[in-house]
């Protein structure tokens, strides 16, 4: 883990855009709360959540989801390459695309979804 702090919001101190990290680090020495780093997160390292990656949707009645056999191939409201939805506890947070790592399947992140929170 690296020792990066974190701003404290709360305060409204929030360091500038062009703030270098050395910087960053030095201010928090000096302000209270801004001192805190990942480390300081690991008591939810152990938090489990549910992550899904929604490729596509679609709508069929039961007979049709019945009939449906190995090899069966089964339309989705999305075309090749568009991105996909990622879910962390059923709330979207971000869109990606699907990638091959070796022979397995994954999921690269491309775009963090705003919370209207």
């Amino acid at each position: 883990m690296s020792d990066v702090p974190y701003p404290n919001l709360e305060s409204g101190s929030v360091p500038p855009l062009d703030m270098t990290m050395a910087q960053m680090s030095e201010q928090a020495g000096d302000q209270p709360g801004i001192g805190k780093t990942a480390a300081d997160l690991e008591a939810i390292f152990d938090v489990p959540v549910q992550v899904s990656a929604v490729l596509g949707r679609s709508r069929m009645d039961v007979s049709e989801l019945l009939r449906l056999g190995p090899g069966a191939v089964l339309e989705l409201d999305r075309k090749v390459g568009e991105a996909i939805d990622i879910y962390v506890n059923n709330r979207l947070v971000a869109r990606g695309e699907v990638v091959l790592v070796e022979d397995k399947l994954g999921v690269t992140m491309t775009e963090i979804v705003k919370s209207d929170r």
